[in-house]
């Protein structure tokens, strides 16, 4: 079924103007939150791999 592109068009702007867009201090708290988390996970995953390696190199005996 083809679409009149001008009534696509109509419908898409329909649709945008329902949508709740937020403001800038909320995408910037939530910015702030992602580094935050991705810092922390950074920081977990960082010394997780230090102590398995670790581990692994004391179990095969080549870490001295």
């Amino acid at each position: 079924m083809a679409m009149n592109p001008f009534q696509f068009l109509q419908e898409v702007r329909q649709e945008v103007a329902k949508v709740t867009w937020p403001t800038w201090k909320e995408v910037w708290v939530t910015t702030i939150m992602v580094l935050i988390m991705v810092a922390l996970a950074a920081a977990f995953f960082t010394v997780a791999d230090l102590i398995i390696g670790t581990g692994v190199k004391w179990v095969l005996g080549i870490g001295r």
